[in-house]
């Protein structure tokens, strides 16, 4: 070999090694809240305040998704008298300034020009530190019936459809959403949010939709009934029979999120729609669109009220979960399942401790993990309740 050929060979195994490590990013989890609204629609503080508070509580990505719009054009916003109010927008001033902030005062009021996403996405994006999905919550109603719909990481406005049935709605919505992504070549995430709230959507109609991928099983507003009442199902209920009619019938299985549908950040308690209640954790080699709602529909993600894992692995029909366990904190881990031959689910094994691990039986269609913590939630959804996480249902591997 000759000297001259030594360097270039040198040069290529360094160049084959760089490309080498950087394709082989480890996974990680990522923490995102994917339901978050602010004074585009109806909540109740400026958007660049309510991304700070997140990255602030070590959230590395969120969606901002409020009612029918995008964070898009001009749009003004006259702050309520309520002194709260007025403080809020006295800080919001002090922090960002007054070459920043565009506002006027005249006798009906202050009116502030909020930012679009695209003005204060900067202020906050980091490469792998902080993302912020455009995102839009497309809203529709049946008479006295609301359907709420996230879409995550769209491009444009998606208007909301009509039905002549809560099972058309939801369809037709669905169908638009996915259109916009067939359209863009951009990989868009929908989820079917707060089924309970107005008790407006059944297990029954969802399990006629067709291409529901993900749900909200547990959302932090006050008034979505997670847990159900006397005559109708809790969502967690409702998310087995979905997945048992999905998975008998050839659908993909159907994934639950958490999440908090913020929209109170001055007044705080379970009356109230606050941050912090809910969450994702997905597992991703890096924090991008693409990839977190890539793993996402490959169900590489749990979901949180506090508790958090170390790992979750399925192999060989084995679901095991390991708990990053707090001290004085007991958890208990309960495995629920459902045979090829039974309509209901059904809890199958209960272990105590921060490992836990059960086998599937091939007759099963799927297993899942609820983990249930003793540590009492702060500023809870319901007075009393738990953190809790939940891994996402595991399919019977032939």
């Amino acid at each position: 070999m000759t000297q001259f050929m030594k360097p270039l060979l040198l040069l290529l195994l360094v160049l084959i090694l760089a490309s080498t490590s950087s394709v082989a990013q480890e996974e990680k989890y990522y923490k995102g809240n994917l339901h978050t609204h602010s004074y585009w629609s109806d909540g109740d503080e400026f958007p660049e305040m309510i991304m700070q508070w997140y990255k602030n509580k070590g959230y590395d990505f969120v969606a901002l998704s409020d009612h029918n719009t995008i964070a898009e054009g001009e749009k003004w916003k006259t702050i309520p008298r309520d002194t709260l109010y007025q403080n809020a927008f006295r800080e919001y001033l002090n922090q960002y300034g007054e070459d920043w902030v565009q506002y006027r005062k005249d006798s009906t009021g202050t009116h502030v020009k909020l930012k679009g996403l695209s003005e204060f996405r900067p202020l906050f994006e980091e490469d792998e530190k902080f993302m912020i999905f455009r995102a839009e919550e497309v809203t529709s109603y049946l008479e006295d019936k609301a359907v709420h719909m996230g879409a995550i990481n769209i491009q444009e406005y998606i208007e909301p459809q009509k039905g002549n049935t809560i099972v058309e709605l939801i369809q037709n919505n669905l169908n638009a959403i996915r259109e916009q992504s067939e359209r863009t070549g951009e990989p868009i995430l929908q989820h079917l949010n707060h089924p309970n709230f107005t008790y407006a959507i059944t297990a029954e109609d969802i399990i006629q939709i067709d291409g529901e991928r993900f749900f909200e099983v547990f959302n932090g507003h006050p008034y979505v009934n997670n847990y159900g009442d006397s005559i109708h199902d809790s969502t967690e209920k409702m998310w087995d029979q979905i997945n048992i009619a999905y998975l008998n019938t050839g659908k993909p299985i159907m994934y639950g999120l958490a999440t908090d549908d913020s929209h109170h950040y001055h007044k705080f308690g379970s009356k109230y729609s606050n941050a912090g209640r809910g969450w994702v954790m997905v597992k991703s080699d890096r924090l991008h669109p693409h990839s977190l709602i890539e793993a996402m529909e490959a169900g590489d993600f749990y979901s949180s009220t506090g508790v958090v894992l170390d790992n979750i692995r399925f192999e060989n029909n084995i679901l095991s979960v390991t708990i990053k366990a707090e001290e004085g904190v007991t958890y208990t881990t309960e495995f629920i399942t459902a045979h090829k031959d039974n309509s209901r689910a059904k809890s199958v094994k209960t272990v105590e401790g921060s490992c836990a691990s059960y086998t599937l039986p091939k007759d099963h269609l799927y297993v899942r993990a609820k983990i249930t913590s003793s540590k009492l939630k702060e500023n809870p959804y319901m007075e009393g309740d738990v953190e809790v996480a939940w891994t996402q249902p595991f399919l019977t591997e032939n």
